[in-house]
């Protein structure tokens, strides 16, 4: 039996890993809470430029695409941690407001299941539980 995967999504993947190793070394031990640390929390006129408003100036603001963002993030279920915790990061910075936040994980789960709306919430609380606002 051989290491090399079958499904070519998998040797894919792989061939990436192995290149990413090949050119950083230290990319072998990466873990995404290694890069969440790195950059916990993007200014909101980084996200403006980054989301597309700088170019399209009648487009989604940057909550707004934050919001579907962690949208689509609950429907991925546990297997989007530190991406839910920091997009929570991000849409509080870009002026969400925490029952905006919960409104739109509970949206979720009539698509993605009671299951990955209770995680989701579990980690953006995780993060809202240090960010008190009056508005809520």
């Amino acid at each position: 039996m051989t290491d090399t995967p079958q499904n070519p999504f998998d040797l894919m993947m792989k061939q990436a890993q192995d290149m990413a190793k090949a050119m950083n070394p230290a990319m072998e031990n990466f873990s995404p809470k290694g890069f969440e640390a790195l950059w916990p929390t993007m200014p909101k006129e980084v996200m403006e430029m980054m989301f597309g408003n700088t170019v399209n100036t009648d487009g989604l603001d940057a909550k707004t695409r934050l919001l579907l963002t962690l949208a689509g993030l609950t429907c991925q279920g546990a297997h989007a941690d530190a991406a839910v915790r920091q997009t929570v990061r991000h849409a509080l910075e870009a002026g969400a407001k925490k029952q905006e936040i919960v409104e739109t994980i509970g949206q979720m789960s009539v698509f993605a299941g009671i299951p990955a709306m209770t995680r989701a919430l579990d980690l953006a609380q995780e993060v809202m539980g240090d960010n008190e606002d009056e508005d809520q």
